[in-house]
């Protein structure tokens, strides 16, 4: 990296990152190819924070790893709240 001028140079990873919602689709895959519940293992993983409710199946706990949990709440509750049909305020 070179600074030019005094500016801050910012890094960018030649490989692409995964969304959030990328991450949980690959994660649930994995986790299904192997036979586990996917649904209660990511519950596991984001309640406790212990990456061993993820297998290291197709590096699925090595991606989820690398995205904060609040991020991937934040994604389930997106989806969500799209889904849901919008209601009148009482």
């Amino acid at each position: 990296m070179e600074n030019k001028g005094g500016k801050t140079t910012k890094f960018t990873s030649s490989r692409s990152e995964l969304t959030p919602r990328e991450v949980l689709m690959t994660v649930y895959a994995a986790m299904k190819e192997k036979g586990y519940d996917p649904v209660n293992q990511i519950v596991g993983y984001l309640l406790s924070g212990d990456p061993t409710y993820i297998t290291s199946y197709k590096n699925a706990r090595y991606l989820i790893l690398r995205v904060e949990r609040d991020e991937l709440l934040e994604e389930l509750v997106r989806f969500y709240a799209r889904k849901q049909p919008r209601r009148e305020e009482e």
